[in-house]
């Protein structure tokens, strides 16, 4: 009686085929992630500036204007946190008010609050939120939101 000896295992074809496999759908997948995670950190990003905007109307509702939410009326916010994620890290964005330098100045009736991104984030564009509810971001990073396409929180 003659014994067949049987192989098992995958052969060095099998497995080129699977890493090849595997490869493609990585090539296709990395790119969307990422663009899925710099989405996210926008989004809560937007959410901060939301939050803020809301201390600033309960700071002119207590106050009777909106002077003296910043340091000491614009730049980092001293009645909200100043930078996003407000809770947890690492931070993403700055939440500023505007001190004139990107849309105008704060006054007692008027405000700009920005965030602009940082660290893996860099480079993603300004958000900007007025006291009016109009939202700005700076898709094309040329550090302003006047261009076309850019009045809103849109991708």
């Amino acid at each position: 009686m003659i014994l067949e000896r049987r192989n098992q295992g995958f052969t060095l074809i099998e497995l080129m085929i699977v890493v090849a496999i595997i490869g493609i759908i990585a090539a296709i997948a990395y790119p969307n992630y990422t663009e899925y995670v710099e989405r996210a950190r926008r989004t809560d990003a937007q959410g901060a500036l939301m939050g803020l905007a809301a201390a600033m109307e309960r700071h002119r509702t207590a106050n009777g204007t909106y002077l003296g939410a910043g340091s000491p009326d614009s730049g980092a916010p001293s009645i909200y946190a100043d930078e996003s994620p407000i809770d947890g890290a690492p931070k993403f964005y700055d939440l500023t008010i505007d001190d004139g330098s990107v849309v105008a100045n704060v006054t007692a009736t008027t405000y700009v609050l920005i965030a602009t991104p940082k660290n893996a984030q860099a480079g993603n564009g300004i958000l900007t939120l007025s006291h009016t509810g109009a939202r700005g971001w700076d898709e094309n990073n040329d550090g302003d939101v006047d261009d076309a396409g850019e009045n809103n929180w849109e991708d």
